[in-house]
């Protein structure tokens, strides 16, 4: 009988296995074969940076069938925030692969040599990448993979097929010089990287939904498309002070003139805060935190993820400092440039005045006072919210598992947990913060996580992972952690720490 620790491949992926072709063959695990050919060993809905990572992974497994697809006509990695010179909040090799498997082909260094660009690189000495290179890095891996990545493909609907034992996917395919098609194919296991969307705080949701009337009330997330029609505007609001709140206002400050920059800059945060980016505190983006994390109380886990903000939502200390070095340089001449930054403060509400302004009541808690702030655009640097899998899962709910706040359960592999019958494994990416903490979307965790989910897929330790990743014992429980995510491997205690006996309170 399968259960939540065993692998959903519990057979070699040999390629007799793979490639049989009979339509209604039995396998001899009992499953039955897709009607169309053989079923996909692994389908992938969505082509983020996670997805693309276990497809780059997967690609280094023989025998595995693989298709990942994506409705969008290619990769687009953030194109609104592609701000010139604005640079990763991760190193260079927090790429796709290389922290799960260094001598991968698709790998950031692969790139570079595959454009003849090592040396420049290497004399560049950067360690963290600008976004828009990240982004072509990317959609360089998405030619390298062909059609196992598959673009312009929407997933409508997805099915499990008790008698198949395998999962149904109805897809449209969308072309630009025709009719979309429809299409169908069957898959023993899922992984969903649908993304996360922007969020847009209920008071301002009429305001921007309704870009091209007046004001612009916009997304950060769309921040290029619109960053001329904001520079002619006399006042602009920047409203949220995580990094692309800062990145938006420091773009603004710069090219705006000195004397007549009109800009404000708000967010109900206490204060303009920079990123806890100490050695120390990086490992909470470690797979030894995430495990962690992981086997705490449901309940500790959800006090725990916003405290934490200042782990992921705050500033990069060099962003801060070149904020605060462009505002200094504009005092050179005397005076102070035309320019305020207020924490502290919430939106309540928000309309239009007239045809041409915004008007936004604000509320600042810790002086219990309001005020009014007439502007002429505002930009909502408010963050992204995972999308929901509602629509995806519809068909599937009757057989998931859900917690007290009826959110997806998700185990230490990233797998759904659903009910016995289910014999496919559903796997998810950037969907689990709740179960897996405030690294489920740092770009760092990628290729370990999508390590974890190829070796729980197959059965099989294909990726070799470190069975300790962080200087910091996190608990005082730690030998029963699954910190490499390989089915039955647990971590121990170090021996130099043989006298290290938890103690169970009473």
């Amino acid at each position: 009988m399968t259960t939540a620790d065993e692998p959903r491949i519990a057979l070699p992926l040999t390629a007799p296995e793979l490639t049989s072709t009979v339509p209604g063959q039995r396998r001899p695990d009992g499953a039955a074969e897709s009607p169309d050919g053989p079923p996909l060993d692994l389908a992938g809905i969505g082509v983020g940076p996670f997805n693309l990572s276990l497809a780059a992974l997967a690609h280094g497994v023989p025998g595995l069938r693989t298709a990942f697809y994506e409705q969008s006509d290619g990769f687009h990695w953030h194109p609104g925030m592609l701000i010139e010179g604005a640079t990763l909040q991760v190193p260079f090799l927090a790429d796709l692969v290389t922290l799960a498997d260094p001598a991968s082909p698709w790998s950031f260094l692969s790139f570079l040599k595959a454009q003849e660009r090592l040396f420049p690189f290497y004399f560049a000495e950067r360690f963290h990448i600008e976004r828009a290179e990240y982004d072509a890095y990317c959609r360089w891996v998405c030619e390298g993979l062909g059609d196992g990545v598959r673009f312009g493909h929407r997933v409508d609907a997805v099915r499990w097929h008790p008698e198949l034992r395998l999962f149904e996917l109805d897809f449209t395919r969308q072309k630009a010089d025709g009719p979309a098609a429809q299409g169908r194919s069957y898959a023993r296991n899922l992984v969903l990287g649908v993304g996360t969307e922007p969020h847009v705080p209920e008071p301002l949701r009429a305001l921007a939904s309704s870009v091209g009337a007046g004001a612009p009330v916009i997304h950060s997330s769309a921040y290029l498309d619109h960053r001329e029609r904001l520079l002619e505007a006399a006042h602009v609001t920047v409203v949220g002070s995580g990094q692309s709140g800062a990145e938006v206002f420091l773009d603004l400050l710069r090219r705006r003139p000195t004397g007549r920059e009109g800009l404000h800059w708000i967010t109900r945060s206490a204060a303009f805060a920079p990123m806890e980016y100490s050695k120390l505190g990086l490992e909470h983006f470690t797979p030894d935190y995430t495990s962690y994390f992981h086997g705490l109380p449901e309940s500790v886990r959800d006090g725990l993820v916003p405290r934490q903000w200042q782990l992921h939502k705050a500033v990069d200390h060099g962003t801060l400092a070149a904020v605060h070095d462009e505002l200094y340089h504009r005092t050179l001449g005397g005076g102070w440039p035309d320019a305020v930054l207020t924490p502290g403060v919430a939106v309540r509400t928000a309309g239009r005045i007239g045809a041409t302004r915004v008007e936004l009541h604000l509320e600042h808690t810790e002086q219990d006072m309001r005020t009014r702030l007439a502007t002429d655009a505002v930009v909502l640097a408010t963050g992204y919210r995972e999308r929901p899998l509602g629509g995806v899962l519809a068909s599937l709910e009757p057989w998931l598992q859900r917690d007290a706040a009826e959110r997806i359960r998700v185990d230490e592999h990233y797998r759904l947990v659903t009910d016995r019958s289910v014999s496919g494994a559903v796997y998810v990416q950037n969907a689990e913060r709740h179960t897996h903490g405030v690294g489920a979307p740092d770009l760092g965790l990628a290729a370990h996580r999508s390590a974890v989910i190829l070796n729980s897929l197959t059965g099989q330790e294909r990726y070799r992972l470190p069975r300790r990743t962080a200087f910091t014992t996190f608990g005082l429980r730690p030998e029963g952690a699954l910190a490499n995510g390989s089915p039955g491997v647990a971590v121990r205690a170090d021996p130099e720490h043989a006298d290290f006996r938890p103690l169970r309170m009473t």
